[in-house]
């Protein structure tokens, strides 16, 4: 058994383990400020840490494979490198990034108190069979995706969805695998599917960004909110390394459709603009501002998040119970009211 799996395991026995006895670490929904006093974790609250737990826990799964296969597989490692050389180190830094955001997340809960999320009784999709890949059940499906690279047209440009403004596929993505699937692949093939994955991470992190500024709105309790906007900052930090390396993918023609360009040659979208060019924000009657967008709930909240990411083929082949349990936690979540004092 591998350390990252032995250490997965543990994290899981540590979280069940606290669910367990929880109740008596401390009064109910309650939790000291470190100040001699508590603060009130109120179920309003605790129904955004557990979507935003639930959604660490699958990004988790997610970057794990990436992990996996960025580390042992030497086919999909080199084209990795081919787009930067610091590529399968970046990945194993966002995965452990992912790990400590679900496992504290979780633990708040439990020492608030509250219950926590587990979703391992979804851990039924396969593995990849390619060297590198741990044949264990997944939570995630990185081999069918959709990959929306907007995002990359979005933060290189003055629009805001939160306007209703549109944007342009940079590349177009369907119905790929992100990883190997098994091993043989020719050169531009195991290339495309690098250079899937790294348009996948800044899918995912860029809507982490907005997911975390969307939930921290909605906290009451201002410790809630301090952790909210502090794991979100880590999200954002994220997304600006995997937006600048989006830029990086060589040109590449996969030979069964799949075709990146040059992006050096799109004069449009600068691929050395990585940081978020200012937008509209609040009123077109303001000056532009360099934000993190959207921002509105209705496209950025809680059940926007879960309906994206199925709509990506993340979560093909999942149960009727996964969606249901997903869709009532991002429901919760959504319904959830800043209420002060």
């Amino acid at each position: 058994m591998s350390t990252k799996l032995q250490t997965t395991m543990g994290r899981r026995s540590f979280v069940a383990g606290m669910a367990a006895a929880g109740a008596a670490l401390l009064p109910a929904n309650s939790w000291a400020d470190g100040h001699g006093g508590s603060s009130t974790i109120s179920e309003s609250d605790a129904n955004i840490l557990r979507f935003l737990a639930a959604a660490e826990l699958l990004e988790t799964d997610l970057w794990q494979q990436y992990s996996e296969l960025g580390e042992g597989n030497p086919d999909y490692k080199a084209a990795l490198e081919n787009i930067d050389g610091d590529m399968p180190a970046y990945i194993d830094g966002n995965t452990n990034d992912e790990f400590s955001h679900g496992d504290f997340l979780n633990a708040f809960l439990v020492q608030s108190g509250r219950q926590p999320v587990n979703l391992d009784a979804f851990r039924t999709l396969p593995s990849s069979q390619a060297t590198g890949a741990q044949q264990i059940g997944r939570l995630t499906n990185l081999m069918h995706l959709n990959v929306d690279t907007s995002y990359y047209t979005r933060y290189r440009s003055t629009g805001n969805p939160d306007f209703g403004d549109t944007f342009p596929q940079i590349v177009e993505i369907v119905d790929r695998p992100a990883i190997p699937l098994h091993d043989g692949y020719t050169p531009d093939q195991i290339q495309a599917i690098a250079n899937t994955a790294a348009f996948h991470f800044g899918t995912i992190e860029q809507g982490g960004s907005s997911l975390y500024d969307v939930m921290s709105l909605k906290c009451s309790a201002l410790l809630v909110l301090r952790i909210v906007t502090s794991i979100g900052g880590t999200e954002v930090a994220h997304f600006e390394i995997w937006n600048d390396k989006a830029g990086d993918t060589p040109a590449v023609d996969s030979g069964d459709g799949l075709v990146f360009p040059d992006l050096s040659t799109i004069a449009e979208f600068p691929k050395t603009l990585i940081f978020p060019r200012p937008c509209k924000f609040i009123s077109t009657s303001l000056p532009l501002c360099s934000i993190i967008r959207p921002t509105n709930p209705d496209i950025a909240g809680a059940t926007a998040a879960a309906h994206g990411l199925t709509n990506s083929g993340l979560f093909r082949g999942q149960s009727e119970a996964f969606f249901r349990t997903l869709l009532e936690l991002a429901r919760k979540a959504d319904a959830a009211i800043r209420k002060l004092g």
